[in-house]
């Protein structure tokens, strides 16, 4: 292979481990062929969901990326922790990448720069992600070989899509060059991403799987695909129902309509004797007689003075 993987220490790895990448061509039946044909449908639905094309196109909330955040902490939570009980069992072994691969210290890291020291305690796991981590928990302790379904939907993606992700958050939502917040996507271990996929593919080929666990594995992917779009789905319903975040340093935008506590100013100032939402202040102030007929004057004034300059 051309170069080696950085480890920890910033030196080289010992790069047998990665020398077995070079081979015979796939074959249509090795896992990662089969996995790659068979998740095409649900990779293709999942990228077309409204949150997913809302964020490629930079149009993210920072309160609904944050809480995308929270869920990919639980979900790799509960991925790595099953890896870690499986990490020499033969039918995950050979794909056990902790140093490489695992995002729990990463993801920490960016809920840390959003929430502060005491994240843990500012975050819950939402329903759709909490359907998720079970079925990992399920299948780490009872199904084990199933666990390369998800972590294939989950690493490899990061190492692909995931890093176009990277710089539209860093973009729309202003974070700094220096990669806070979106440690997710960062693999200070990986120095050559395609490489390293290669390798993992090798490896799931490699799995002494026969016909039946493969397609279990691959309808298993499926089933992760599902769960990422549910927790999507999710989102993008919660999302809709945030107010408009200020855009290059304006203000939240109300429309007047429905609860007045929705206002985002008027829910700052509750129980703090402040001054309401400025909206339903100034449609109040338009009610009274006096600003009427200032107001009715100066549309007067304002509409003689237009036809004057037409004439």
């Amino acid at each position: 292979m051309p170069s080696a993987l950085e480890s920890p220490e910033g030196g080289e790895e010992d790069t047998s481990r990665y020398e077995e990448i070079e081979g015979d061509p796939v074959s249509p039946m090795e896992l990662s062929e089969l996995l790659k044909e068979g998740t095409k449908e649900s990779h293709d639905r999942a990228e077309n969901t409204q949150f997913v094309k809302d964020f490629l196109k930079g149009r993210i909330k920072k309160e609904l990326f944050k809480l995308a955040t929270v869920a990919l902490h639980f979900t790799y939570s509960a991925l790595e922790e099953e890896m870690d009980r499986n990490k020499d069992n033969p039918v995950f072994a050979p794909l056990y990448f902790p140093i490489e691969l695992h995002r729990r210290e990463a993801l920490a890291k960016d809920l840390k720069y959003f929430y502060g020291e005491d994240w843990k305690e500012k975050i819950q796991c939402s329903e759709a992600t909490q359907q998720y981590v079970d079925r990992i928990h399920h299948v780490g302790q009872h199904e084990p070989e199933l666990l390369v379904a998800h972590a294939y939907t989950r690493y490899m993606g990061d190492l692909s899509g995931g890093q176009v992700l990277k710089k539209v958050a860093q973009r729309a939502l202003k974070l700094p060059s220096t990669e806070e917040g979106i440690q997710f996507y960062v693999f200070d271990n990986i120095s050559n991403a395609q490489q390293f996929k290669q390798l993992y593919r090798a490896r799931m080929n490699a799995l002494d799987f026969d016909k039946n666990t493969k397609e279990r594995i691959v309808e298993e992917a499926n089933k992760a695909f599902r769960f990422n779009m549910q927790v999507f789905e999710e989102l993008d319903k919660i999302g809709r129902s945030l107010a408009e975040e200020a855009q290059d340093g304006g203000f939240p935008v109300h429309d007047g309509k429905g609860d007045i506590r929705k206002c985002p100013y008027y829910a700052d100032k509750l129980g703090t004797g402040g001054p309401g939402c400025p909206f339903h202040a100034a449609v109040g102030l338009a009610r009274q007689p006096l600003v009427q007929l200032v107001l009715a004057a100066c549309v007067a004034v304002v509409a003689g003075a237009a036809a004057w300059y037409i004439l």
